[in-house]
């Protein structure tokens, strides 16, 4: 007699009144700061035993929703997931997949454009000012290795203000993310360790006449030019990793 396949289980008790109270977080339309009620009235609210809203807190709190505080004022709080923190959690997935030069800037080709583009007509004075400012790190010669280091994390800084100036969250947050993924690989952190002054000077031009394209409102100039930069940094990132790779070999002969 053939046995009945179980019917697939539903999700588990905590993680059902997790999801509730963040409906219920956004219905009562609480903010950062505010507090939820105590203990006693939520496990009434919700039904739940002590030690399931327990549960459902503690992962509200490991999800950055929530934050408890103790003392005379303490309580638990809604939070504000930070996006260097979720950028962090998102990161985690990629540890044991790292993906390559190629990956990364096969989508940097296509959003860091449309980022650009998304930003002409947007810009106030202080954010030119802002990239200006970041841009003055590395618009003359690295004097040392170290200083050389950080005029390449400036270039990437360069790009993370357009990203965090985006009017659009989702693609601020996807092109930042990207930009993080190359700070954190390996290959990229001995790539930028290179002296390279050319790549200094190329990544220049490409972003001063990027600001004069966003201050004209030349939206496909912005387009193009940026387009064209990523493209510039994907062909020298990926013949950097292949001569490293060639050096790998021959050392090992």
């Amino acid at each position: 007699m053939a046995t009945k396949a179980r019917p697939p289980r539903g999700p588990k008790r905590p993680a059902v009144i997790c999801e509730e109270i963040k409906d219920w977080i956004v219905a009562q339309n609480l903010k950062p700061g505010d507090r939820l009620p105590q203990e006693k009235a939520l496990i009434e609210r919700f039904r739940a035993s002590k030690g399931t809203m327990r549960e459902a807190l503690r992962t509200l709190e490991a999800q950055g929703l929530v934050t408890t505080r103790t003392g005379p004022r303490g309580g638990v709080f809604v939070a504000a997931l930070e996006e260097s923190r979720a950028m962090e959690l998102l990161g985690n997935y990629f540890f044991f997949r790292q993906p390559s030069i190629a990956d990364i800037y096969t989508v940097r080709c296509q959003l860091e454009p449309e980022l650009a583009a998304s930003l002409v007509g947007r810009l106030s004075e202080a954010d030119y000012r802002r990239l200006e400012e970041t841009m003055r790190v590395y618009d003359h010669p690295a004097e040392t290795v170290g200083e050389e280091y950080r005029q390449r994390m400036a270039e990437l800084d360069f790009h993370a203000v357009l990203a965090a100036l985006s009017p659009n969250p989702v693609l601020g947050f996807m092109c930042g993310f990207l930009q993080n993924l190359l700070r954190d690989l390996t290959v990229c952190r001995r790539i930028y360790d290179r002296p390279n002054p050319e790549l200094r000077e190329k990544g220049l031009s490409y972003q001063t006449r990027l600001i004069e394209a966003l201050k004209a409102g030349d939206n496909e100039s912005v387009r193009s030019i940026m387009y064209r930069h990523m493209l510039s940094a994907w062909r020298y990132m990926e013949a950097c990793e292949a001569e490293m790779r060639t050096d790998f070999l021959r050392l090992k002969k």
